[in-house]
């Protein structure tokens, strides 16, 4: 019983972290279509990729509580560069938040995607302060084959990364659970992956709190 409640206090006082990480100002700082471009890594950061349309967007602005933090659109690929904000601070403490190019059926030619590609490699490679990138996973259809890509160039790169389950609120339970079930199964193998898949829903804010508690403890 004691450590049931001593849980439950930890994980009460983990929301709240987050909370208070997430009250704070979150502002655009600059889009980066070259490493040249980003700021110094004075601060930790943390980033987000996943397939076009898969609701990043959506989800950076209910973490942050704002309707036009990161612009929605229903065109795949209208995120063409690393786009930084920042979360804080500038003068005490806070956090980059980055908002990775989108993959998989973007409606772009060929070498734009090898450039977004070689960008994103280059990107993982170099940036010492970041703490780990969110793999976005449309919760309705699980991994696909581009999403398995980018968890191989995660690995190759040593970069920790956590899968996050989206629009989960569009799924009945059981083929939710069962799509959560594969999708922890299937990074047993992969080093790089932190062995918690999360569920999210940007419109009925499910596992929201756990997010912003996850990423306030990477700070």
């Amino acid at each position: 019983m004691l450590v049931e409640k001593t849980s439950q206090e930890e994980q009460a006082a983990s929301i709240e972290k987050g909370r208070l990480l997430f009250r704070n100002d979150c502002e655009f700082l600059l889009g980066a279509a070259s490493l040249t471009q980003l700021p110094s890594p004075d601060a930790s950061e943390v980033a987000f990729a996943g397939r076009s349309n898969v609701g990043k967007s959506s989800l950076l602005n209910a973490l942050t509580g704002r309707n036009n933090l990161a612009r929605t659109s229903n065109t795949p690929g209208r995120t063409q560069q690393l786009n930084f904000f920042f979360l804080g601070d500038r003068k005490k403490e806070g956090l980059y938040v980055v908002d990775l190019p989108g993959y998989g059926y973007a409606k772009v030619s060929k070498s734009l995607v090898k450039e977004w590609v070689k960008l994103m490699r280059d990107y993982l490679r170099g940036r010492p302060n970041l703490r780990r990138v969110f793999v976005l996973v449309d919760g309705r259809h699980g991994l696909k084959d581009s999403d398995k890509e980018l968890m191989a160039m995660l690995d190759d790169t040593a970069v920790s990364y956590q899968i996050v389950l989206t629009k989960s609120d569009k799924t009945k339970f059981e083929e939710r659970n069962k799509i959560l079930d594969n999708a922890q199964k299937a990074i047993v193998r992969n080093v790089a992956a932190h062995p918690e898949v999360l569920m999210t829903s940007s419109v009925k804010g499910y596992g929201i709190e756990e997010l912003r508690a996850v990423i306030a403890q990477l700070v």
